[in-house]
């Protein structure tokens, strides 16, 4: 039976407001107008408005995506179906015949894996029939023993072991058998009413009536008496001294200790390693309970599918989920500058110079003729707000307005109010440390090989804004001296004044600050007037100055 696609639909790693709406709203259109499964994602925590906004209109966050280089999962995993341990050898070849396997996972009732048998343990297993002991030890049932035979039991409780005594083919003299055999034995004969009679004799626990001999009355009442079991057989001596070992339980040669195993979480590149210094030809696949999921095989790595992603809110590959380079990338639905990723195949790629990328999917809906659900609605029409801080931002254009004016229709929204208690939300770091401040929407920009980044939060008040300032300061101080992203700008804007205060920290910041923006940075900050926009006021004038 073949998988169904799954796809992620995910924004860039701190997700904001639009990045995680919009995921959750283009998972809605394409899962109603395309094949597949789309799944929306997050690359990073969410933040305190974002949360605010999810719980306000009852969505369920999306689950946490940190890397989307290939997996086990993404492997085709065999459904060998698992054996019991008390299985025969016999039956154990036959499945692994049907499935076309060389290994047989075994499992509990419950599907733990307990072990593993392979055709290299079942030839082995032939190998050690010349001890008549072997039977015995491997305490086979006497059911067991008829079916691998393709007999039945005559005589004698079917789910009883052959569990003592050794086994022996009795086509010689009586003479000589009494001799060979002992009590708890068991014995394959033939017609001859004599070795049949010896065996009872001899109190054996099993005797095996071969080519389907009528097994007389008064032979059975004696064998009844004696507890001994009777087993009629339609093969030869000959062939079932062959065939009786395959009734053997598989638990007697599995492997057991140091299973090498995965999980479908695994990683690829891991289970490769393992699998080039490990030779078996199938490794089991199991979840973290231990509960059997299937196979995969050396074979399997060469069909490993890379993961389908559409990006939303983001072009930049540093500022996409980890290993991007090792995904497939379907689609990009983004209203930023184009960045640097690339892409091995075209894809679709829907740029709009909007706001919001939730106003591109509100477009999007519209296109498709597809209603919007309440819940998505509302959740668009907040991303909007929150992008454009309420429609003051310079990004936002008509297009945002009229979307988001649309949007709250639907869900039934005062969006004056709701915005209000939204940005309150999102301005509460009461509770946070300066490193969850930091990183709250934090991205990173490579320009002329140099490379800076720029977080932002946002105000309601003065006192707040000054209150984040005061924990965070210090914090950046450390964090500039030993951070791998170079120089590192801070958004604190005041939505109701239109201002930033920016932070400047790392070697060259403050000096590229004052250049870009003709004002004096003092004491790592500068107040910008009129500056809330980090993609179309902020970032443009860095990049500026620093090809300039």
């Amino acid at each position: 039976m073949k998988k169904e696609t799954k796809t992620y639909i995910i924004g860039h790693k701190n997700p904001d407001t639009d990045s995680i709406c919009s995921a959750i709203a283009y998972a809605d259109i394409k899962n109603r107008t395309s094949r597949g499964k789309f799944i929306p994602k997050r690359a990073g925590a969410l933040n305190e408005e974002t949360e605010f906004v999810l719980n306000y209109f009852h969505v369920p966050a999306p689950d946490y995506l940190p890397d989307v280089r290939a997996q086990v999962k993404d492997m085709d995993i065999r459904e060998t179906p698992g054996a019991n341990q008390s299985m025969s050898l016999k039956r154990a070849w036959s499945l692994m015949r049907q499935y076309g396997t060389g290994t047989l996972p075994i499992v509990s009732e419950d599907g733990i894996l307990k072990g593993l048998i392979t055709h290299g343990d079942i030839a082995k297993s032939y190998m050690d029939a010349s001890d008549n002991t072997i039977l015995a030890q491997a305490r086979p049932t006497y059911q067991s023993i008829a079916e691998t035979l393709d007999g039945q039991i005559v005589v004698g409780d079917a789910d009883a072991r052959f569990e003592k005594g050794k086994v022996w083919s009795g086509a010689s003299q009586t003479d000589i058998m009494e001799h060979l055999l002992d009590e708890g034995d068991l014995v394959i004969v033939g017609n001859r009413t004599d070795m049949q009679l010896c065996a009872i004799d001899i109190h054996v626990s099993c005797m095996i009536v071969c080519m389907g001999t009528k097994i007389s009355g008064s032979i059975q009442k004696l064998a009844r008496e004696k507890n001994i079991v009777i087993i009629s057989t339609p093969y030869d001596t000959f062939s079932v001294g062959r065939l009786i070992y395959q009734s053997i339980p598989i638990s007697f040669f599995m492997k057991s200790e140091e299973l090498i195993t995965f999980r479908k979480d695994d990683y690829i590149e891991y289970a490769k390693e393992i699998m080039m210094k490990k030779r078996f030809r199938e490794f089991p696949v199991v979840n973290a309970k231990g509960k059997y999921l299937g196979t995969v095989s050396r074979g399997n790595l060469l069909n490993a599918r890379k993961k389908p992603v559409i990006l939303v809110d983001h072009n930049e590959k540093s500022q996409a989920v980890d290993n991007i380079d090792e995904a497939e990338i379907l689609e990009i639905i983004d209203h930023h500058r184009i960045g640097s990723l690339e892409t091995f195949h075209p894809v679709l790629f829907r740029n709009q110079p909007v706001g919001c990328t939730a106003t591109i999917l509100h477009q999007i809906y519209e296109e498709t003729g597809l209603d919007i659900p309440k819940h998505i609605a509302g959740c668009l029409c907040a991303a909007i707000v929150s992008d454009t801080l309420l429609f003051r931002s310079p990004t936002c254009t008509a297009k945002d307005a009229e979307a988001a004016k649309a949007l709250a229709g639907i869900a039934e929204l005062d969006i004056n109010a709701f915005a209000e208690q939204m940005f309150l939300a999102g301005s509460n770091f009461s509770d946070k440390s300066p490193e969850e401040i930091l990183y709250q929407d934090y991205k990173k920009f490579v320009v002329e090989d140099v490379t800076f980044s720029i977080g932002q939060v946002s105000f309601m008040s003065k006192e707040a804004l000054q209150s984040v300032k005061k924990c965070l300061m210090p914090y950046l101080e450390k964090e500039s001296r030993s951070h791998s992203d170079g120089m590192i700008f801070f958004m604190l804007t005041d939505i109701l004044d239109e201002t930033t205060e920016l932070l400047c920290y790392g070697k060259g910041a403050e000096r590229l600050a004052s250049e870009a923006y003709n004002v004096p940075v003092t004491d790592h900050s500068c107040v910008l007037d009129k500056m809330i926009s980090r993609k179309k006021q902020l970032l443009p004038k860095l990049m500026y100055a620093l090809q300039g």
